[in-house]
This record gives C-alpha cells, sequence and structure tokens, in this order.
C-alpha cells in the first residue's frame, strides 16, 4: 500500500488557519481565495482519513488530530523552508524573521516594517515556533533575526523588554469555588508561561491544576473558548477571539524577551529589528 503523502502547500494553508484565526484571514495573508484553502484542509483530512479542523458558529476550531498536525506541520515546513533556503538560494534579498507564537500577531508587522526600513525591496518570511528551536536556527544561520521568551531558551540574547502577560478566560467565567483548584489551560511543557501561571498562582496560596493542555497557541486558544478553565496570555493587543481579561487572579509580572540575530547578520537590520521590539514591549507613560 502506498505511503500517505502530506502536501506541502496544503500543510502551510492549515498553518495559517492556525495563526491567522480561521480560513478568511488565512485566504488573505496567503494570497489564496477561502475555497482553496478549504480544499487544502479537505485534502489533508482525506489523507488523514479523519476530520482537522471544525466549524463552530463563526469561528474555527481543530480537533486532537487537527492541533497534532498543526504541531507536526510546522516542523515540516521548517525543515522543508529551511533545505529550500539553504539549496537554492534563489531570493535575493531575503530576511527571515523568527518569533515566538506569543504576540506574534503584534511583533511580526513591526518587525517586517523595521526591517524594510533599513532595506527596502527586500523579502521578508517569517517563522513561528518554540523559543529554544528559534534561537538553534539563529545560530544555523536559517533564521536572520528572532524575538523569544528569554528563560526558555539557553542562549540570552539581547535583552529588549518584559512581555506583559494577563489572565484569559470566555466572557462570564468564574473558577470553582475554594478548596478546588482553579482549572488552567496551558501550552504543554516545556513552557516558560505555563511555569509562570502555576508559580504566581503557588506564591499566592492559590491551588491550581492543568485541564487542558496543548503544543500550540492555537490549540490553547480551542480549549480556552470551550470555558474549561483561564488561560494566561501575552497582554499586547486585542483579547483572542472568544477570549476576555480575567481579573480575578494575582497578578503576573512581565516575562523576559529577547531577540537575537545570526552570526554575520547585517549590524543595521538587526539593531532596527531590536529597536522595534523594544518600542512594542516599552511601558505607556
Amino acid at each position: 500500500m502506498p505511503q500517505p503523502v502530506l502536501d506541502i502547500v496544503a500543510l502551510r494553508s492549515l498553518t495559517a488557519i492556525a495563526d491567522c484565526g480561521g480560513f478568511h484571514r488565512a485566504a488573505h495573508s496567503l494570497s489564496l481565495s477561502q475555497s482553496a484553502v478549504s480544499q487544502h484542509v479537505r485534502r489533508l483530512e482525506k489523507t488523514l482519513g479523519s476530520r482537522v479542523v471544525e466549524r463552530e458558529g463563526r469561528g474555527t476550531r481543530f480537533t486532537p488530530e487537527g492541533r497534532l498536525l498543526v504541531e507536526q506541520a510546522r516542523r515540516i515546513l521548517a525543515v522543508h523552508d529551511e533545505a529550500v533556503w539553504v539549496l537554492l538560494d534563489t531570493e535575493g534579498d531575503t530576511v527571515t524573521i523568527g518569533s515566538t507564537e506569543h504576540a506574534a500577531d503584534q511583533f511580526l508587522p513591526r518587525l517586517t516594517a523595521a526591517v524594510q526600513e533599513v532595506r527596502p525591496g527586500c523579502r521578508v518570511r517569517f517563522r513561528i515556533d518554540r523559543s529554544a528551536r528559534l534561537v538553534e536556527a539563529v545560530e544555523r544561520g536559517s533564521v536572520d533575526v528572532a524575538v523569544y521568551v528569554t528563560e526558555a531558551a539557553a542562549t540570552e540574547g539581547t535583552p529588549v523588554g518584559g512581555l506583559p502577560l494577563t489572565w484569559h478566560a470566555t466572557p462570564g467565567w468564574a473558577p470553582p469555588p475554594a478548596p478546588s483548584p482553579v482549572p488552567l489551560v496551558a501550552i504543554e511543557d516545556p513552557c516558560a508561561i505555563r511555569r509562570r501561571a502555576i508559580a504566581t498562582l503557588a506564591a499566592h496560596g492559590v491551588a491550581a491544576t492543568v485541564v487542558g493542555d496543548a503544543g500550540y497557541l492555537a490549540g490553547v486558544l480551542d480549549v480556552a473558548r470551550t470555558g474549561v478553565g483561564v488561560a494566561l496570555l501575552a497582554a499586547v493587543g486585542p483579547a483572542p477571539d472568544g477570549l476576555s481579561p480575567y481579573d480575578g487572579l494575582p497578578s503576573v509580572t512581565p516575562i523576559p524577551m529577547s531577540a537575537l540575530a545570526r552570526p554575520g547578520a547585517d549590524p543595521e537590520t538587526a539593531a532596527a529589528a531590536f529597536e522595534a521590539v523594544r518600542n512594542l514591549l516599552r511601558p505607556a507613560g
């Protein structure tokens, strides 16, 4: 029996749905029609023999199989894109920017603008991944500049500020009465923000238990939207669809962020990128 093959283009559409929050936004980001993105998802579902994305009201929800596929798709695409970049190098002046998922929708546009101001006409590619893997990619030279959670990687990089964190839950959500533990939704270990959530509650004598986790942020948001628990999320930009800030738990201090440029990177490009992150993370007032 032939070995099933996962289509690279379809995997790119799937991760765009996760990153953009739906089919319409994913199609716009990829310059495709929404029907084309839907066809890509159906192609993956046919290959795997199971549903990966389901409609939920006006939004979408990843099935457990879908969340696992998104995680694997990111790894496949990262290796694929790195191989193309190394073997072909046909893209001319291209800058690859890496970011953690936390506040990536805020980091990436600002980094893109900063880089293109220094290097007009350059193409910008993105890589969203966990902090440790981003640092490895920078050190290998496949990512030019990355912004990541400092304590989640072995390399400290250049400090660029603290990422504010706020509890988020469905509107009207309330934790169960004490002494029942607060139900948490978080990215699976290892995750610095997960550890920060648990440690903050423990320091205030608040019992907590993780009731849902996922390999990536999209899965965490899907679980949190069901109302089963509260999630600690980056508080930069608007709240994710279906969730709102929850102020009934102890506040959490910002988590330090770092930026790192690959060896041999253009110093002016790196400096512009670092300053763009600092400006975003600079406390108001």
